[in-house]
């Protein structure tokens, strides 16, 4: 692939065309078509954005899996006990305001990430940032895993506790929706280890002309994402359709199998794991030019020389 590319920088018959409006022109020599023939520059630059693009993809699917705390985590909070204080208040949570968990989840560990893990972490590692970004992206993920396994077990449990009430139909399970703050605070704390991770990777592997194209790539992820999830919701429904337009999905979750849309959405995500986990093995990082000591001396003289002058 990488021979591939580079074909793009050697000079072949029609590269280079007589122009009268370069200097290369006028004095004789031909100058290059910037339509045939390319600088070694420009296509390392391209060469690093594909490089970046496994790494990339891997995010959609964690995107897709938090994606639900909008829809079908709001549903269950719907039919679930919201009062902020049962038995002395008949003051209710709105369902929609549920995700403040993930955003306290997110910023807590984003605090105690700066100031406990990174100062403990750059004594074994060295990196200033504690740990790569490669790594914090693979914790984000594990940490997703578990949310969306968690979420699973915990629709099983209310299903069951909705059918033992007899709210099947109409009414509110008697559980408390705080039961789902586990899943929302999980779904938190991924997202301050996998944004924060994949951003970071985008801006800092990208060529320095093309960063705000990296950013926007972060930003098409997180679409794609959305995306992918309404594609899987969309295949779910066909795939479960039974008599009388029974699936696993229907509008009154109470008589779907919520639990197992959760649990193909881990297992998607196990195996996304273990393609990041290959992918990030095999990545090759961006070449860095290191400068030598004595050359900082040297700068560090003139900057002292010209400062005197």
């Amino acid at each position: 692939m990488r021979r591939f590319f580079d074909r793009a920088a050697v000079v072949t018959d029609g590269d280079l065309m007589i122009t009268t409006t370069t200097t290369d022109a006028s004095s004789g020599k031909p100058a290059p078509n910037p339509w045939r023939l390319s600088t070694v520059h420009r296509v390392e630059e391209l060469k690093s954005v594909i490089r970046m693009g496994p790494i990339w993809a891997a995010g959609i699917l964690v995107i897709m899996a938090s994606s639900n705390q909008h829809t079908f985590f709001l549903q269950q909070a719907s039919t679930m006990d919201r009062r902020l204080a049962p038995g002395h208040t008949k003051f209710q949570i709105p369902a929609g305001s549920m995700t403040v968990f993930t955003l306290l989840a997110m910023l807590i560990t984003l605090f105690a990430y700066d100031r406990g893990l990174v100062p403990l972490a750059r004594r074994y590692t060295g990196l200033d940032r504690g740990i790569s970004y490669l790594h914090r992206m693979g914790v984000g993920f594990t940490i997703s895993v578990v949310a969306t396994l968690v979420a699973g077990f915990m629709e099983r449990r209310r299903r069951e506790a909705s059918v033992a009430g007899g709210t099947i139909d109409a009414g509110t399970a008697p559980m408390s929706a705080y039961w789902l703050v586990p899943q929302y605070a999980l779904h938190g704390v991924a997202e301050a280890f996998t944004s924060v991770g994949h951003l970071e990777f985008m801006y800092d592997q990208a060529p320095e002309s093309m960063r705000s194209t990296a950013t926007a790539l972060f930003w098409l992820s997180i679409s794609l994402g959305s995306y992918v999830s309404t594609a899987l919701v969309g295949a779910v429904h066909r795939w479960t359709a039974g008599p009388g337009g029974a699936n696993w999905l229907p509008d009154n979750i109470n008589r779907g199998r919520l639990d197992y849309f959760y649990w193909v959405v881990t297992l998607l995500q196990v195996l996304n794991l273990v393609y990041y986990v290959i992918c990030s093995r095999r990545f090759t990082f961006k070449p860095v030019q290191m400068h030598k000591e004595e050359d900082e001396l040297n700068v560090g003289s003139l900057v002292e020389l010209h400062e005197k002058v």
